[in-house]
């Protein structure tokens, strides 16, 4: 929605000030009347019976918006602390121990606890101090003010824009640079505390017994966050120009407080003693002689008063926290939030205009948006953490079982070799060298696993911790200014617990046995046998394919095998979807069959052996070979969805045909039957459609990338489309767009024509757009790209679209 702000009839209520009287109508007078009304001698006037939406936060200093009837006089009296009449009512969070926060509470530059910490706009945080110390000054050249003067019309503030910000690279200067500015000069850097990459200053600041943001900052100053080493020129405004992180002080006010012990004197230069008292006005501890000699009980300090270290702790502790105020008002609340800019605004940015174009929402309601969207962020983490531990419980009971499993399998070996008398002493030593051998190597794998395991979980539990704390607090815009930036980390270390990371990457059984029955002139070429069958093979599916009559098929072990295998038997069936048999026997990987029918469709497929037994199939492959005159014959293949190549998030049912998604990211799921040749239609309907997404159908090669969307690598040809129009994407090229979405129960049509070499898409039986690929060449999966709000059925086996098979016929 626009933000709008309209005024009172022109009739309004008279106002009462020290100006003089103004009436409440208009917008001139109006805005002039609640200006005065801020300077009344002993009495404070406060607005009463606004819109809900228009008063969020405490009226410390309140829009200067006139609202009829909102007038009330009130007697000045201190500050409560209040509930936000919005906070949402989240469940409270379990009780977590915060040790593992603690490396989320420290600053990368100085590597203790922030300081007035203040949010750049990478989302990352400084202590204020810090940030003032690693300012670089660039030439004026280079300065916004002089870009402005030649022209140019770059904001100070485009660094906004996320998207126009260059990564750093270990190859250049050091700087990675903001759209519209030019970088920094190239400066050596350094390691904080944290091992953080720092910028020192270009020269030390100057002397000034003012605080870090109200200190002058040099004119051109540029500053480098030392995390993500992007870089923007500050304007006229410096380090004031960026937002406190309220919220973060907060939760390192309670960290603290939780590991505090006896309270120190803050005064005492070698070895702290213990404060007796506490100064309210001054809010330090002191020890007794550092009172005697630093607050001393005449003049004006005689009226401070000094308390108990525990209730100055506890006076701390209840005192107000700072309201936010707007870094371009700095006597105005936050009391709004811009959508596009994701940042809370005061009413005076809405007057002058700043977001009068976007979309702009009440502070409360986005508040409870994202504290909800935070929230349930972190109960898919927690599920991960938990699995976590779970597996670093089955880790360490490997640990144990290796153990025991070696210890075994030694004392086997040693009571064999004994058997065998001298002639096996000689060998006895290099077999049980070969067991302890592979005796460590399980335990290291193993113990790496552990290690690498307990660090990331160590990270999600500190991340999630400071998550917790983060809802916990009660400032709507300090909560709003981080909650975007945590929402994608919760996400992120999500998705970095997925498919793969709690596998264990060794087994505990020892894949070796010893055969004691040759003779004693044997012993020499005695070793260990294998006890395992051979891995399944994989298919190489780019070397697979077919010519004329002929299919040529390649095939390889897995990476991580260890059983080696003696040889393969290539199976195909009689093309007419009966039963397999033998073609080829031998230990070759590749192999080309010849004599096949033309115009049929082949499904082959491939297993190792070795003395122990045969390993399972290999993934069935479907090959059609070529036609045998002018006319194109057009195929009909049967498939489903392949749940083995899937996405850990696809979901399937209905026996494969039905498919959704459990993530809000797209994910990509491929048909089981690969095409390299023919024409091939199959059709897809959309079950369910939530939210407009927009989800993608098309082809793909079988190592396509399946956490992003179809379309997005060289490995896909795809059509994405909304509930208003579509696109073609390959290699993340966007081309002709063409009007015509699609809604529940739509069907989407995908036509492969590899006698043609194109493909082709439609909507409900209408052709969407020109042909969208040609030159497609090579074994492709059917394929399709959605998330959580989209639902698609696949049906195969269908005729061809008759237009278009009129179209073939007379080509």
């Amino acid at each position: 929605m626009r933000a709008s702000i309209s005024c009172p009839p022109p009739n309004g209520p008279l106002l009462m000030g020290r100006g003089g009287t103004r009436r409440a109508g208009g917008g001139g007078p109006g805005w002039r009347a609640s200006r005065r009304l801020r300077g009344c001698g002993s009495q404070s006037w406060r607005l009463s019976g606004c819109p809900r939406q228009y008063c969020a936060g405490r009226h410390h200093h309140h829009s200067r918006r006139v609202w009829p009837g909102c007038w009330t006089r009130r007697a000045r009296r201190p500050p409560r602390q209040l509930r936000h009449p919005l906070q949402p009512s989240l469940p409270p969070p379990r009780p977590v121990p915060m040790e593992e926060m603690e490396e989320e509470l420290k600053c990368p530059v100085c590597g203790s606890f922030y300081r007035e910490p203040i949010i750049l706009p990478c989302s990352h945080n400084l202590c204020q101090a810090c940030a003032r110390n690693i300012l670089v000054q660039t030439p004026e050249s280079e300065s916004p003010q002089s870009r402005r003067a030649s022209g140019s019309g770059v904001s100070d503030y485009d660094y906004l824009d996320l998207d126009k910000m260059s990564l750093y690279s270990e190859a250049d200067s050091g700087y990675g640079s903001y759209g519209g500015f030019a970088s920094a000069p190239t400066t050596p850097c350094q390691k904080s505390p944290n091992g953080v990459r720092v910028f020192p200053p270009a020269m030390p600041p100057p002397a000034t017994h003012l605080s870090p943001a109200l200190a002058p900052v040099p004119r051109n100053s540029c500053i480098t966050c030392p995390q993500c080493h992007r870089s923007l020129i500050l304007d006229d405004r410096g380090l004031r120009g960026f937002p406190k992180n309220r919220v973060l002080e907060g939760v390192i006010d309670r960290y603290q407080q939780s590991k505090a012990a006896a309270l120190k004197c803050q005064l005492c230069e070698k070895a702290p003693k213990e404060a007796t008292v506490m100064c309210e006005q001054c809010d330090v501890f002191y020890c007794d002689p550092c009172r005697l000699r630093c607050h001393p009980p005449r003049g004006p300090l005689a009226k401070h008063r000094l308390v108990p270290p525990a209730q100055g702790r506890v006076s701390r502790r209840l005192s107000p926290r700072k309201v936010s105020t707007c870094t371009d008002h700095e006597l105005e609340n936050h009391s709004m939030y811009c959508v596009q800019c994701k940042m809370p605004v005061c009413y005076q940015c809405l007057e002058e205009g700043k977001h009068s174009s976007h979309e702009v929402k009440a502070l409360g309601a986005m508040w409870k948006l994202h504290k909800s969207q935070l929230s349930q962020a972190l109960n898919g983490l927690s599920d991960r953490a938990k699995e976590a531990k779970e597996f670093l419980v089955q880790l360490r009971n490997m640990v144990q079982q290796i153990q025991e499993n070696s210890v075994e399998f030694e004392a086997c070996l040693v009571a064999q070799c004994d058997a065998l008398i001298d002639a096996l002493n000689r060998r006895k030593a290099q077999l049980l060298a070969r067991v302890n051998k592979e005796h460590e190597h399980k335990l290291k794998v193993v113990r790496d696993q552990i290690s690498h395991c307990t660090v990331k979980l160590r990270q999600t539990t500190g991340l999630m911790e400071y998550c917790l704390e983060v809802i916990k607090e009660n400032d709507p815009s300090g909560f709003l200014q981080i909650s975007d930036a945590l929402i994608r980390r919760v996400h992120l270390t999500e998705d970095q617990w997925g498919k793969g990371t709690l596998t264990p990457r060794m087994t505990t059984d020892f894949d070796l046995s010893l055969d004691n029955s040759p003779l004693l002139q044997s012993i020499h070429q005695l070793d260990f046998v294998q006890v395992k069958v051979p891995a399944t093979p994989i298919l190489q599916l780019e070397e697979c394919c077919t010519h004329n009559n002929s299919a040529t098929l390649s095939w390889k072990q897995p990476p991580l095998s260890t059983v080696p295998a003696d040889g393969y038997i290539l199976e195909l069936d009689d093309g007419n979807g009966g039963q397999f048999r033998e073609v080829y026997v031998g230990k070759e990987t590749m192999c080309t069959v010849d004599g096949l029918h033309f115009n049929s469709t082949y499904n082959a497929r491939v297993k190792a052996f070795n003395k122990t037994g045969v390993s399972p199939y290999s993934k069935t492959l479907v090959l059609q070979t070529s036609e045998v005159d002018i006319k194109k014959l057009l195929a009909v293949a049967w498939f489903a969805f392949d749940p083995g190549s899937a996405h850990s998030d696809i979901i399937l049912s209905n026996d494969n045909l039905t498919v959704t998604c459990s993530s809000y990211d797209d994910r990509v799921v491929l048909g089981k039957t690969g095409f390299s040749k023919g024409v091939h239609y199959w059709e897809l309907t959309v079950d369910r459609y939530d939210n407009h997404p927009d989800p993608a159908f098309g082809v793909a090669r079988m190592d396509v990338m399946k956490d992003v969307m179809l379309g997005k690598d060289d490995k896909a040809w795809a059509m994405y489309v909304d509930n208003n129009r579509s696109w073609f994407m390959h290699n993340n090229s966007h081309t002709n767009r063409t009007e015509g979405g699609i809604t529940k129960g739509a069907t989407i049509g995908v036509l492969l024509d590899l006698n043609r070499k194109n493909l082709t898409f439609f909507i409900n039986d209408e052709q969407q757009g020109p042909i969208a690929f040609d030159n497609v060449e090579g074994l492709f999966f059917p394929a399709v790209s959605l998330n959580r709000n989209v639902q698609v059925t696949l049906h195969t086996g269908l005729p061809v679209p008759d237009f278009y098979s009129s179209r073939a016929s007379i080509a």
